[in-house]
Formats: structure tokens, C-alpha cells, sequence
């Protein structure tokens, strides 16, 4: 719930869900309520494509942010795959320019997407096609629920080049 006299930033924002082949790109409404499945793209990391791509669909539904998820550990500590996602958004804040870039934790999103997607009756086969949008889904539609609740942007943001930028205390 957003505290009173707090409202809401309204605005499209896309999740994206980085991976070593794929990468899962979801957006969400004009009012920031629901995330929705947008693509997958392949991973790029010669020619950056992939983030060409995401930069073309910044411009093309005005997003006002992107938000990538963070793989931290289930201790809560970044390995390998926590510094490739956090390198790849240093990259999209570096080309976006004044579209913000921030980071949510996203321990067991691909997990839990694999599970709704053989819940909903997904075949295995045909989740690899789907998953990382599933997960890319998660990922926005947290940030999107935390900042409902908080008022506040949820996760951190990053600076060009992935630095941490501090966030101040409301």
C-alpha cells in the first residue's frame, strides 16, 4: 500500500531476466500495476544485440526504467552470476542515458517460473522457449508490488558502468 500522500510513479517499465543464452525481457502496464511476458532474446555478448534490442523497446513503449534481476545466492551472496547481471546493467545504464536502471534481488525466479509453467501445463520441452519471459515476469511484477507497498523503487540503482549507487533513507 503506497503511504498517504505518496502516489504511485506511473509509467511502463520493463523486468529483464539475464541468462547465459537467453535473455527474458517482460513490461508492464502504463500505471506500473501488471507485468506481462514481452520476448526472449538471444544473449549477445560480442555484438550486444541483446541490449540494442531492449534499448529499441525502452524507446518504443517509453519505459521511465528497467529493472534487472540480481541472482544473489540463497545465503544472499553474489557469485558469478550476480557480477554477469550486474556488469549487463551497467552496460544498459551506460547506453540508456536518463532511463533508470535498478537491480532486485531475484533468488528462485527461474525456479518458480519453471514451476507455473508446468502447473499451467507447459511441457518441459516447451518451457525453454517461454521461461526466461516467466521469470522476467517475476522479476517486474515484485519491484512493482514492493514499490505499491513502499512507495519507494524497489532494489538499487545502478550507475553506467555498475557501480552501486547509494540510496538515500526516506
Amino acid at each position: 500500500m503506497t503511504p498517504p500522500g505518496e502516489h504511485p510513479r506511473r509509467g511502463v517499465r520493463l523486468g529483464v531476466d539475464v541468462g547465459n543464452a537467453r535473455v527474458g525481457v517482460a513490461a508492464c502496464d502504463p500505471s506500473g500495476m501488471l507485468a506481462h511476458p514481452v520476448r526472449t532474446l538471444p544473449r549477445d555478448v560480442e555484438g550486444d544485440s541483446d541490449v540494442e534490442a531492449i534499448m529499441a523497446l525502452v524507446e518504443e513503449l517509453e519505459a521511465i526504467e528497467v529493472v534487472v534481476g540480481l541472482p544473489r545466492l540463497l545465503s544472499g551472496e553474489e557469485g558469478e552470476a550476480a557480477r554477469i547481471a550486474r556488469t549487463y546493467a551497467g552496460r544498459l545504464a551506460a547506453r540508456l542515458g536518463t532511463v533508470g536502471v535498478r537491480m532486485v534481488d531475484e533468488r528462485l525466479t527461474t525456479v518458480d517460473a519453471h514451476r507455473r509453467l508446468r502447473d499451467s501445463g507447459v511441457p518441459g520441452r516447451g518451457q525453454r522457449a517461454v521461461v526466461d519471459q516467466a521469470a522476467a515476469v517475476l522479476i517486474l511484477q515484485s519491484a512493482l508490488d514492493t514499490e505499491a507497498r513502499s512507495g519507494r523503487p524497489a532494489g538499487e540503482t545502478v550507475s553506467p558502468g555498475g557501480k552501486r549507487k547509494k540510496e538515500r533513507r526516506r
